[in-house]
């Protein structure tokens, strides 16, 4: 008897649960209706996930095939037989064992990144996250924890949070994996990558990340998922890699909102 009667206010509960559930999405339904979410590049209302239908008909989405090894798009598909990397990745691998990124880093996502990096329109992070989930997903399948790009604990300071983190955050989460943004840190203070050669990027992080205790007990044996915002010639997402590596992490993969167009090649 006791045991029936359990099971019947166990059904009950979880009917009002879902009632409740209903009532919810059906609020913000109606909300949505009466008042449209305001899109993040624009003061008018959207119903394009965030951006203004201009906008988000501008973004250079990625899309197979692409190289396995730094994202970049292929111009077409070479078929069963071609190889998945580019002749740059396949003469100098990088440090990073795979990549993917959303889109094109061009004059129409430029724009959105640049504003949520240092204008902290922090609202873009769950879009962003969301559009990695899609592009990253064959990376996230196989990852055991995601690992953001720290920044040094001054540029933080002056910039209030870290973008690399604000995405990877509810990356991790909706893939169900560990999140881990205190494994990795950023040892010294290096100068802005913007305007430097590759090989002045690759000088200017050299030995600029490492390995927490912690981390090192949080990585050891672990595929990890890197997240950044921008993959231009890939400098500092390779010394966040070897930092990794090094400390005994299996392997290390790279998802970021944008690369540019053509592997391995600066934007004009």
């Amino acid at each position: 008897m006791v045991h029936q009667d359990g099971g019947w206010r166990g059904r009950l509960e979880a009917g009002r649960s879902q009632v409740a559930l209903g009532l919810r999405a059906f609020g913000r339904g109606a909300a949505d209706l009466l008042m449209p979410p305001l899109a993040h590049d624009s003061p008018e209302a959207t119903a394009s996930a965030g951006l203004t239908p201009d906008a988000w008909a501008k973004v250079v989405f990625l899309e197979d095939p692409v190289c396995d090894g730094c994202g970049a798009a292929f111009e077409m598909d070479g078929g069963a037989f071609a190889s998945p990397r580019c002749a740059a990745c396949l003469a100098q691998p990088y440090a990073f064992d795979r990549a993917r990124a959303a889109c094109v880093y061009d004059e129409a996502s430029r724009g959105l990144i640049l504003k949520f990096k240092h204008g902290d329109h922090q609202p873009f992070a769950p879009l962003f996250a969301r559009w990695l989930s899609r592009s990253a997903a064959p990376l996230l399948d196989g990852a055991d924890a995601v690992v953001p790009v720290p920044l040094h604990r001054f540029r933080l300071l002056s910039r209030r949070f870290n973008q690399a983190a604000e995405i990877a955050r509810p990356l991790a989460r909706r893939a169900g994996l560990d999140y881990l943004p205190d494994a990795l840190i950023r040892q010294t203070h290096t100068t802005t990558q913007g305007g430097k050669s590759a090989r002045g990027r690759r000088l200017n992080v050299k030995r600029a990340f490492a390995v927490t205790e912690e981390g090192r007990r949080r990585i050891r044996g672990r595929r990890i998922l890197l997240v950044d915002d921008v993959l231009t010639t890939g400098a500092t997402a390779e010394a966040c890699a070897r930092a990794l590596i090094e400390a005994g992490a299996r392997a290390v993969d790279l998802a970021v909102i944008a690369r540019v167009r053509t592997a391995r090649e600066m934007p004009t």
